[in-house]
């Protein structure tokens, strides 16, 4: 099997590694100094599960070198989705699947109308990983996937991803109720991402501070309401629980705020302004999450303004 890694940071470049060291071939996709770093040493992943480094494997930033591939690791951030999905297209074949390991909620689907839901999976990704130097990556938690069909479809190409991440170590699991688990990842990212940006503090100094975790909670029951309007249903429960899990993390930094110290633009829309959407088309307010996504829709305009044509 040839695999094809669309967006090689943590997420992308630590399971496009765990294939490779499992004797795949895989071709990493990814740009500036990280690309850079790569090309030259390999990709290095520094975890206590153990150790890799690969450097056998081809490194680019034009995925039609890369060619036709019979899995696509669809990583990029959320506000890539849609260019990213027309760029890969030299690497997808009549068998080619395409697994999104993204956050958010609607990317699978903004992948499917590109090439079809026969072809595309929605996967929900379980994992602590950080690039913490050009072409190295920190793994210290996690790195379970789950993954399901789009609106519930499985194709028949499932099978084959699943004898992949088998084959590599990666620990998955096939769930028919797929966009239920997005959802619950949403649970934790809108808050916990946001708060973090906005206050620069990391998870342990979130739940430990009555406001910030009154803040969490308000931003919970409104991503609880946006679900509903598409038809999925979680319990309230899940609010206590997601912080009972949060006090699990230590001091670990979310995604974005890892985005916005590195001056990258920020998944806000995918995380925060899909809740209030969602909200607004039913006649209802999202006030915490409204708050959150005008504040971080500032900060990444900052951050765009500046930004290494890099990044």
């Amino acid at each position: 099997m040839r695999v094809g890694v669309m967006g090689a940071g943590a997420v992308g470049g630590y399971f496009g590694a765990k294939l490779a060291a499992a004797g795949y071939e895989v071709a990493f996709v990814a740009r500036g100094e990280h690309l850079s770093a790569m090309d030259r040493n390999g990709v290095r992943v520094e975890s206590s599960s153990g150790d890799l480094h690969i450097r056998d494997a081809l490194f680019t930033a034009d995925p039609a070198s890369a060619g036709i591939v019979d899995l696509i690791l669809f990583c990029v951030k959320s506000h890539a989705t849609q260019a990213a999905a027309n760029a890969c297209a030299p690497m997808v074949g009549p068998e080619t699947m395409i697994l999104s390991l993204q956050n958010g909620v609607d990317n699978a689907e903004k992948i499917a109308g590109v090439y079809g839901k026969e072809r595309t999976l929605t996967g929900v990704v379980y994992i602590g990983a950080q690039v913490t130097a050009p072409g190295v990556i920190k793994h210290s938690s996690g790195g379970r996937i789950v993954f399901g069909g789009v609106g519930g479809q499985m194709p028949d190409g499932a099978a084959r991803v699943a004898q992949a991440l088998s084959t590599a170590a990666i620990p998955y699991e096939i769930s028919p109720e797929i966009a239920k688990a997005q959802w619950k990842k949403l649970l934790w990212n809108a808050p916990f991402c946001a708060i973090s940006c906005l206050t620069r503090a990391n998870v342990k100094e979130i739940v430990e501070s009555e406001s910030l975790r009154k803040l969490a909670v308000d931003s919970m029951a409104e991503v609880i309401a946006a679900a509903e309007t598409r038809g999925v249903e979680l319990e309230h429960e899940l609010i206590q629980e997601t912080l009972e899990f949060s006090k699990t993390l230590g001091d670990f930094k979310p995604s974005m705020l890892q985005d916005l110290e590195a001056g990258k633009p920020l998944e806000f829309e995918a995380f925060n302004g899909i809740v209030v959407k969602l909200l607004r088309r039913a006649g209802k307010d999202a006030p915490t999450n409204e708050v959150f996504y005008g504040a971080l829709s500032y900060l990444d305009k900052k951050i765009r303004n500046t930004a290494h044509p890099d990044r």
